[in-house]
């Protein structure tokens, strides 16, 4: 019995090109750009202001159209948290010296709009609850990202009000992510099929 050897064709790539060698041009920084980590720190203290804000609004909202009951306190809860959020990002600004300032959060902006279409592209009940839920998760892991990230800096800093502040929200968007894990699996996205 003769055996066959079966031989793998190889073929050489060409090699990547390297970052350096293709064209791209520098982003000029612009005007009143952050020129050390402190500007960098209070401009993302600014814009998680704005989105804490923004949350205060967004959250009645998706209550209201929400029909599971664990959601419904999950996003109630989290509404009262969100408002000490900004309590806590006012005495962040306080310790700094600085009036406390919201800047436009883009991001933030997408993940609510993004959250709006959900409920308009969904039919109300099981279905509009795992999409709700799914974008809460979205703004819940920008908001983990943003505090982490603002923690880091605070501890850098030495500004200690600040980093108690932070980590102290930083562990309560943890736990609402973990709670809408929870809520999702405790079989609301089982009755959505």
């Amino acid at each position: 019995m003769a055996t066959k050897t079966v031989t793998k064709k190889t073929t050489k790539k060409a090699p990547a090109k390297s970052v350096s060698a293709k064209k791209t041009t520098k982003t000029p920084a612009k005007k009143d750009a952050a020129k050390g980590l402190k500007d960098l720190f209070e401009d993302g203290l600014k814009d998680i202001y704005w989105a804490e804000k923004a949350l205060v609004k967004t959250l009645p909202k998706m209550h209201k159209n929400a029909t599971d009951k664990k959601l419904k306190q999950a996003i109630e809860n989290h509404l009262m948290e969100t408002e000490i959020h900004v309590k806590r990002l006012e005495e962040c600004f306080k310790s700094l010296k600085k009036r406390a300032q919201a800047k436009k959060c883009d991001a933030m902006q997408g993940l609510l709009d993004e959250g709006k279409s959900i409920m308009e592209e969904t039919e109300p009940g099981t279905v509009r609850d795992a999409g709700i839920i799914a974008a809460a998760q979205k703004v819940e892991h920008y908001e983990i990202a943003t505090y982490g990230t603002l923690a880091a800096y605070a501890k850098v800093l030495k500004e200690n009000t600040c980093l108690k502040n932070l980590l102290a929200t930083l562990n309560e968007e943890k736990k609402c992510d973990k709670l809408l894990t929870k809520v999702a699996d405790t079989g609301l996205n089982s009755k959505a099929l």
